[in-house]
């Protein structure tokens, strides 16, 4: 894996706010919820969101773009500058407001907060020719010391047809890849010539008229993509259906994805073309990035607004998820790295333990109810060892193995583990936010 690389951001910067509260009542005046507040918080939105997701990765990141010369766009900038990103690209327009969203979340019950309302402040208006002549030369410094250059539209402005155009072509006589994250506009041709195009489904549909309801759709309107735009690839995001990849050699792929809550969408292109990014940057193979974008993605979806992922946590998923039972049985060392990633998509863990000597029916049902309390269940067995030294020199009657692989066999079950102790580790315990487990072993066990 290549070390310290540099990654250029392209594109529309966004000031995202986040004003939050309790909303537990209707107003008198009107019929609409109350929000108190008691939280209010900034974030990098756009462009400067994938920037940000890619200093989380531990990339070296140049953010080129623009901002309005108002409070706002200050508030951006010093973020920028605090997070470690740097403003120095990033040029000021006194004719343009700062692109700014700004979202209501409201709780209930104390139940999961939600979205009431977003109200935005933007102007749609491209940017002026001598503005185009400065951000190109501005790419133009960055690509010196670069490895791949990103592009982030969101159709304020920043990415005339002219400026991408230009911009393509500098970075391909380079030899620089370029990976581009489309606006949700009718005509894609400002994009042709592109190494990657990232469009999600929505985006798709208007660009090429055609459905996409299945990845077999969403197959063929990326062929068309590839071809009319002289792409090198098109990977169509499908929230729940995954990602399809179409190649311009004939390369056509699937990639699935997991069932995951969906609490906020807000996020998960941006996630998306950083981890491409990343992968494209640090040279691991498409298909090996992709599945990693695949699963940011979703746990970026399983929280409210933009979160960072660590590079740690990112590649701990460059092994495909555990969907076969020979897959659910993992070392003390992979369940710490794995509970990291859960702390990070917000998981709830159920943990359990025992013997699981002669398994039978009231240990199926006990470990389905122990899965109903949470999304991911953990079980540790007893090692041969710590049975004999609980029960007897006679047990136990089926080998730590044997009986490893019986519980990994149930559906209920996401990973099993072997322990020596009388009692679970002390490590997984820690790592463990909801641990219904009983002492020495399951009744019956």
């Amino acid at each position: 894996m290549k070390t310290n690389p540099k990654i250029v951001v392209l594109g529309d910067l966004i000031l995202d706010q986040y004003t939050w509260g309790n909303a537990e009542r209707v107003s008198p005046e009107a019929p609409v919820m109350v929000l108190k507040t008691d939280q209010r918080e900034t974030r990098l939105g756009g462009a400067a969101s994938v920037a940000a997701l890619l200093r989380d990765l531990e990339m070296r990141v140049s953010l080129v773009g623009v901002v309005g010369n108002d409070t706002n766009g200050r508030i951006l900038q010093k973020l920028l500058d605090e997070s470690g990103i740097g403003s120095q690209s990033v040029l000021t327009d006194s004719l343009r407001p700062t692109t700014t969203k700004e979202r209501f979340i409201g709780r209930a019950a104390g139940r999961h907060p939600h979205q009431m309302l977003r109200v935005d402040d933007e102007s749609s208006d491209p940017i002026c020719e001598e503005l185009e002549s400065t951000l190109l030369e501005e790419v133009r410094q960055q690509l010196a010391d670069c490895q791949v250059l990103l592009i982030s539209d969101y159709a304020k402005g920043v990415c005339t047809p002219h400026l991408l155009k230009q911009v393509i072509d500098l970075a391909h006589a380079q030899q620089i890849p370029v990976l581009i994250d489309p606006a949700a506009i009718d005509d894609f041709s400002r994009y042709r010539g592109a190494d990657l195009l990232k469009p999600n489904r929505l985006e798709t549909v208007r660009a090429t008229g055609q459905a996409v309801e299945t990845p077999e759709a969403a197959l063929e309107a990326a062929t068309q993509l590839c071809e009319n735009l002289d792409l090198s690839h098109t990977l169509v995001t499908l929230d729940s259906q995954g990602m399809v990849l179409v190649g311009r050699g004939g390369e056509k792929k699937i990639f699935a994805t997991q069932k995951r809550a969906v609490y906020d969408i807000t996020g998960a292109g941006d996630t998306v073309l950083a981890v491409l990014g990343f992968g494209q940057a640090t040279g691991l193979q498409l298909d090996e990035t992709i599945v990693l974008a695949n699963q940011a993605a979703g746990l970026q979806i399983e929280h409210l607004g933009v979160v960072g992922i660590s590079r740690d946590a990112l590649l701990t998923k460059r092994q495909p998820e555990t969907t076969s039972a020979d897959d659910k049985l993992v070392t003390l060392d992979q369940m710490a790295k794995m509970s990291q990633d859960y702390r990070l998509s917000g998981k709830k863990v159920v943990f359990t333990n025992g013997c699981f000597d002669l398994l039978h029916i009231g240990h199926v049902t006990y470990l389905k109810q122990a899965a109903a309390l949470g999304e991911v269940l953990i079980v540790a067995v007893n090692s041969d060892a710590s049975v004999s030294r609980l029960k007897g020199p006679d047990r136990p009657v089926i080998g730590e193995q044997n009986r490893a692989a019986l519980l990994s066999a149930l559906a209920s079950v996401d990973h099993v583990l072997i322990f020596d102790e009388a009692t679970p580790p002390q490590t997984v315990e820690g790592n463990s936010s909801r641990c219904p487990r009983e002492r020495g072993h399951l009744p019956g066990g």
